[in-house]
């Protein structure tokens, strides 16, 4: 075969064999298909899709590019779960070791940032020695001791898509449903997981911007993955702000460890990290109902279980061993701190959240070209939610920036980003919109 002509089927609306669709993920694997090559088939899948079969096809032709966890020796449900990608989304850092508190095996297999929402690991990675790339023994060894490991993609686990995600990134191909389809569910099923819970955000910081488009993502989704032998359901949530307060990567690494010790709390991170919570511990067997999995992992939560969890966690993947009592030590911070103001006094009644994201990446926060560098420390604080009065006492944000002229620019892109009018023009947005069952 020829990779040309794939592309050039694909181009006209073609529809490729389970055997073509491996043949380019071979290539994606060993090299043979060019960086071109693959950014060309990307983009004809952007515009002409994939039929379901073909979908099926290249999550397992990827999941089967490299290895395939086995944890029958772990006596726990494994389980997990994956955003689409978001600003402020900073779930993965409590759900892990809040699930493990209630006795699930959580082997969690996370990305960097796309575009412009946050990476998981490039949060962990603010954490000093912490190993998001462990071989899979370290892996392993700590999701059955400690009961949860967030890391990346081994050099084994689904090695085609660890390519694929990162051409994506720079090649303006990160929103295909087809293509988002496949790149989670390969990794997920080269987990070995057993249930899956997927949290596919709508909104103006989401790649799908709107409703209807996440909630075909998310059918998309948890067909691919049931028809795939994993049990998963989904649920739509809400990215027209961010989620948590802060953005960025250590601000949202300190912003977890507060949410866990229970010193601050973001209302609606709570929400979307405990519902996601409660589909888990049902998919797995530890809660008879939704409500039952939301109330056993709020207790694991308020307990100070999931904290301990989470400590114990980067400790073992290399972290200092007393990050959760001193992590404003431990993680880096930016010279300047400074509060940015709305243009005008009001209500905050939106946000273009993808907007805050941008201005993350901006500020060093996020990458603009694949082999960038990220500036741990950058990014905003104290975000203020839509609904909240800003005035010249109460500013919409604090900047976390390396000079002048980054405030500069930060300032202008969050005043331009938030929307202030009367509290009247406030609109009531659950956090959880909808939930998507097989």
């Amino acid at each position: 075969m020829l990779p040309q002509e794939l592309i050039r089927k694909k181009r006209d609306g073609g529809v490729l064999s389970a055997e073509e669709v491996s043949f380019f993920v071979q290539g994606l694997a060993d090299g043979s298909i060019t960086e071109g090559q693959v950014s060309a088939l990307a983009m004809a899948v952007f515009f002409k899709g994939l039929t379901i079969d073909e979908r099926v096809a290249l999550t397992l032709a990827m999941r089967d590019s490299g290895d395939v966890m086995d944890w029958s020796g772990v006596d726990a449900p494994v389980l997990d779960k994956h955003s689409t990608g978001g600003v402020g989304d900073n779930v993965s850092l409590m759900l892990a070791p809040a699930l493990a508190a209630c006795g699930a095996a959580v082997p969690m297999i996370s990305g960097r940032g796309l575009g412009h929402t946050g990476g998981t690991l490039d949060k962990f990675d603010t954490i000093p020695g912490y190993q998001t790339q462990p071989d899979n023994a370290l892996f392993k060894k700590v999701v059955a001791e400690i009961g949860c490991a967030v890391i990346g993609q081994t050099g084994n686990l689904a090695p085609a898509d660890k390519r694929f995600y990162s051409i994506r990134d720079v090649t303006g191909t990160v929103e295909s449903l087809d293509l988002i389809t496949a790149s989670i569910l390969s990794k997920k099923l080269a987990a070995g997981l057993q249930g899956l819970v997927l949290d596919v955000k709508w909104g103006t910081g989401a790649f799908m911007a709107k409703l209807e488009d996440a909630k075909a993502l998310a059918e998309s989704l948890v067909l691919v993955a049931n028809g795939a032998g994993l049990k998963t359901t989904a649920l739509l949530t809400d990215m027209n702000e961010a989620l948590a307060s802060a953005a960025g990567n250590a601000v949202e690494v300190q912003n977890a460890v507060d949410f866990l010790k229970g010193t601050h709390i973001d209302n609606r991170l709570w929400d979307v990290t405990v519902a996601q919570g409660g589909e888990l511990l049902v998919t797995g067997g530890l809660a008879a109902t939704p409500e039952e999995g939301r109330d056993k992992l709020a207790r694991a939560l308020e307990s100070g279980a999931a904290a301990e969890k989470f400590g114990q966690m980067v400790s073992a993947l290399g972290g200092p061993t007393d990050f959760m009592e001193k992590a404003e030590l431990h993680l880096e911070k930016a010279p300047i701190i400074a509060p940015i103001y709305a243009a005008e006094a009001g209500t905050v009644v939106g946000v273009d959240a993808r907007g805050v994201g941008v201005a993350v990446v901006e500020l060093g926060g996020g990458r603009k070209a694949a082999a960038d560098v990220i500036d741990p420390a950058v990014g905003f604080t104290e975000l203020a939610g839509v609904g909240h009065t800003v005035d010249a006492d109460a500013p919409i944000a604090l900047v976390h920036a390396r000079d002048q002229s980054q405030v500069a620019l930060a300032t202008q892109a969050l005043q331009a980003a938030y929307r202030i009018g009367s509290p009247i023009d406030v609109p009531e947005r659950p956090a959880v919109v909808e939930r998507i069952a097989p």
